[in-house]
């Protein structure tokens, strides 16, 4: 959220960052609504003043035996009251339209963010990996083809128990993803990052202090139904990451310098509608309504929000590193910012089994598993987030920072199609084999029930 102020005082500057944003952002009617309830407040101030001489002179009435005088006073007073009364309502009603407006105007982008309408016009920083792949795409089975063949992602079991978009995991699917949980974790402890294991719901406030809410309510799931006229409305929606309760565990409160820069990492299962316009993809774990993700966040002194974003990033390549799989870094445009980011940089991981037609030269697609953002005070407002630079001086707004580290099934999907073998066995990255017993190899299970025998995989 912004400052008033500041967007009287910048409003040419905030109307050129609301264009490149592509945001619909009537800024001239926001200010409009802001001097009006100025106006209303300073004209409260007026008729208090002016009903608070009126009172010490009908005190002074009274002791001086002025009946008729002080009648008149009374009388002026009463009228006073109401004209208060009238102007603080229009004002109050004024303030809630100007607070629900503040919270739909997105972030400022820094001055260091390329202008570009939307995914096209971001700028590719660097490449990791590709000196030597291990693999040609044009001979890679896709994970959603492999994962059936071993026997370890079931799409179609969890749409009888969940829907469209959900998945089950199973046997060495599974062990892997729990393997990718502890092996991210114990790489962002040794980078200084304290675990949390937050709660899952959260509240409307809180999703509206890290910028879920009001514009992404389509997207998340909020908890209700058919219990909610006996139990009434709890106000949770499922998380849709874990920067929602982590952002505002500190939500009101003054942290001390010395306590900065604060990183937390926290691992949970994220929930999503995906209501906008790309939807669930028809096969594979892409892009779902339920995965798992290692989130970190950042509390910083705003000097030093952009060396740490530099810092964060590194943070969240350096597992993509370990397991050995190629990736790249952008930065994102204007257009293609989120809603509370002022800088951010996506890291996209390789992907070869989907050879499309606007995918990387090497084959395959990119796709997405962290965005390293800096989001200056913007949720600090939102959320009550200050700290004290000194114990003698007041408290400014932070500012908060976070990344996935990584989300999982993107990374389990290159795990299964650039690790992949020509028998139809995974490779496991070495990194991983510890955690996964020592096992080296995915090598699959037998289906079980009926159907495997009538496709002839048991006899």
């Amino acid at each position: 959220m912004h400052d008033r102020t500041y967007l009287r005082e910048h409003a040419e500057e905030v109307r050129d960052a609301l264009d490149n944003r592509g945001a619909d952002v009537d800024l001239d009617d926001l200010l409009e609504i802001d001097e009006r309830w100025r106006e209303l407040k300073a004209r409260g101030d007026e008729l208090r003043h002016e009903r608070n001489e009126i009172t010490q002179r009908i005190g002074k009435l009274v002791a001086a035996g002025k009946d008729e005088e002080r009648k008149e006073a009374i009388s002026q007073s009463k009228t006073l009251k109401s004209e208060i009364e009238d102007v603080e309502a229009e004002a109050t009603d004024l303030k809630a339209d100007l607070e629900q407006r503040l919270l739909e105007v997105p972030q400022i982008p820094d001055e260091s963010v390329p202008l570009g309408v939307d995914e096209r016009h971001n700028v590719e920083d660097r490449r990791w990996g590709f000196d030597d792949l291990r693999v040609d795409a044009d001979e890679i089975t896709p994970h959603y083809e492999l994962g059936e063949e071993l026997d370890i992602i079931d799409e179609e079991r969890a749409a009888k128990t969940s829907g469209a978009g959900f998945y089950f995991l199973k046997g060495e699917g599974a062990r892997l993803e729990h393997a990718l949980i502890q092996f991210m974790m114990d790489i962002h402890r040794e980078q200084g990052y304290v675990d949390l294991f937050p709660p899952i719901p959260v509240n409307s406030e809180s999703m509206r202090g890290t910028g879920q809410l009001p514009k992404f309510a389509d997207d998340a799931y909020r908890l209700g139904g058919s219990n909610e006229e006996a139990y009434g409305d709890d106000d949770l929606w499922l998380c849709p990451t874990a920067e929602v309760p982590v952002t505002n565990m500190y939500a009101d409160e003054i942290l001390l310098t010395e306590d900065l820069p604060l990183k937390h990492q926290a691992y949970t299962p994220n929930f999503r509608r995906e209501a906008g316009e790309h939807g669930t993809e028809t096969r594979g774990i892409v892009r779902v309504h339920q995965f798992n993700k290692v989130e970190l966040v950042n509390f910083v002194e705003p000097e030093d929000s952009y060396d740490r974003l530099e810092g964060l990033l590194s943070e969240a390549e350096e597992v993509l590193q370990q397991l050995g799989l190629p990736y790249r870094i952008l930065e994102l445009c204007t257009g293609d910012l989120t809603f509370a980011s002022a800088k951010t940089y996506d890291i996209e991981v390789w992907a070869p089994g989907d050879d499309l037609e606007d995918g990387p030269e090497e084959g395959g697609r990119w796709l997405e598993v962290s965005s390293a953002s800096n989001f200056e005070e913007f949720q600090a407002r939102r959320a009550g987030l200050r700290y004290r630079p000194e114990r003698h001086e007041s408290a400014e707004y932070l500012h908060t920072l976070n990344a996935s580290g990584l989300a999982l099934p993107r990374v389990m999907v290159a795990i299964l199609e650039y690790y992949q073998n020509d028998d139809g066995t995974v490779t496991i990255p070495e990194a991983l084999q510890p955690y996964m017993g020592g096992k080296d190899v995915i090598e699959g299970r037998e289906k079980v029930g009926e159907s495997a025998l009538g496709a002839g995989e048991r006899e």
